[in-house]
């Protein structure tokens, strides 16, 4: 997950900030000093590391933080608001014309960035505000390039206009907003083409199209796990072509996070949206304060209750609240929960949105175990998911056999399963916050844990 060894980091650093009743200015200092590192580490353009760690100790050496009752505090709290300025302090909309009138979006990106998969992501979000978007086919390059839009398209049950490899792309991107001019269609969507590298020949074709069709935004698809050479290519194609916002994908691969903490510094362009996973709907709005409470490890339950909303059966959750309060979560519940983390974006994700939580030693939740704990408990008798406590050693050896499993594999089940009775203590304390976030949290999942794991 992105930023996971940058929170690591900078959760050192703050644990030491607050184990101190008083601060120096030496005290900053030095905390400072590890979290310069950890930002370099994290691939942070230099110049904006400088700029923000001098923005940092220039309020934090103040007289009224060093004198606070809970001067750790305060440095974090000042670290926290930089962090987001930094991002862009406010969350940034794509611009749309009104309903009725065009809207045309160029996308743009080097080869291997998303962008078509990110182009077919972003016309089904418009499409489900009730927007009529079209996908335009204006990659004539890359080998499957336009099948690849058409597929993505399907998926999304949205129309995409081809005119095969033959036209040229400012032709195909005429012809595209004709098409949608007649057909009712109000938001037009360039897939046009990417290279390995910023080139000449590819910016001169997207100044062509800009040149040719009313572009309404022009929006930059990069690599958020290229870090650097993301930024730089933002700044490249922002100088030539003028973009209007960035989109970040692979955010949920193993990306250090410096482009997501230095492209807005950088070309003073914002982020709006970024890919947490290869499903179609996984695209998230981007909110610089949210995204600064995940790295500082202080939870984002907001995105987290957005998320259980679009993903989670209420029905369920509902279902499997009673059944806690009465103590009677078995390993039917277990499967069902299982599905349902797995459509959030797995435990490790659930986890770190939520303040101060994280995965227990030795509980692991990759693909393999999920697929592994499911034939196990598919290996049990309805009496033995219903009522776990029975399942003794002949039962296991049973259980192994049929799942295709040692027992030791059973026995660490076992164990995961009184572990998630914990772990559900853990996150209903989590979520017994004050106002909006615990009321939206209670009417959400009637009270109850939603996740059960």
């Amino acid at each position: 997950m992105a930023f996971e060894n940058l929170s690591t980091k900078l959760q050192n650093v703050f644990k030491n900030l607050k184990s101190k009743g008083r601060l120096t200015e030496a005290d900053v200092k030095a905390s400072l000093k590890e979290v310069k590192l950890a930002l370099l580490e994290a691939d942070v353009n230099f110049k904006v590391v400088k700029k923000f760690i001098k923005s940092v100790e220039e309020r934090a050496i103040g007289q009224d933080v060093l004198t606070s009752l809970s001067p750790g505090q305060m440095v974090i709290k000042i670290v926290n608001e930089e962090m987001i300025s930094l991002m862009g302090s406010e969350t940034t909309e794509l611009k749309l014309n009104p309903p009725g009138e065009l809207t045309v979006i160029l996308m743009a990106g080097l080869q291997g960035a998303g962008k078509t998969t990110t182009t077919a992501k972003i016309a089904g979000k418009l499409k489900s505000k009730g927007r009529k978007p079209l996908l335009v086919a204006c990659d004539i390059y890359r080998p499957a390039a336009i099948e690849q839009l058409q597929v993505n398209g399907d998926k999304q049950g949205v129309p995409v206009f081809s005119m095969g490899t033959k036209n040229s792309p400012v032709d195909i991107a005429k012809a595209g907003i004709l098409h949608a001019e007649k057909n009712g269609m109000d938001v037009v969507i360039l897939d046009t083409a990417g290279r390995l590298h910023v080139d000449e020949d590819m910016m001169v074709e997207l100044e062509q199209i800009k040149d040719s069709v009313p572009v309404t935004q022009t929006i930059l698809v990069v690599d958020a796990m290229t870090g650097q050479d993301a930024v730089n290519a933002a700044s490249a194609f922002n100088e030539r072509i003028e973009i209007d916002g960035v989109i970040l994908t692979k955010m949920d691969g193993d990306s250090r996070g410096g482009a997501a903490l230095s492209v807005k510094a950088v070309t003073n362009k914002p982020i709006l949206y970024v890919g947490m996973g290869e499903k179609l709907s996984d695209l998230e709005q981007f909110y610089p304060d949210r995204m600064a409470s995940r790295i500082l490890g202080m939870g984002d339950v907001l995105t987290l209750i957005e998320k259980a909303e679009a993903d989670l059966d209420k029905e369920k959750a509902i279902e499997l609240s009673k059944k806690l309060k009465k103590n009677e979560f078995d390993f039917n519940d277990f499967l069902d929960q299982l599905a349902q983390v797995k459509k959030m974006g797995g435990l490790s994700s659930i986890l770190s949105m939520l303040p101060g939580m994280g995965l227990p030693e030795g509980l692991e939740v990759d693909d393999d175990i999920f697929k592994s704990t499911e034939a196990i408990i598919h290996s049990m008798t309805l009496e033995e998911r219903s009522n776990p406590q029975i399942i003794n050693v002949s039962r296991k050896n049973r259980i192994a056999k049929g799942a295709g499993v040692n027992i030791a594999e059973v026995n660490k089940l076992m164990k995961q399963y009184e572990q998630s009775k914990k772990m559900m203590k853990q996150m209903n304390s989590a979520m017994k916050g004050k106002g909006k976030k615990r009321r939206a949290m209670s009417n959400l999942f009637g009270g109850g844990n939603p996740f059960g794991f």
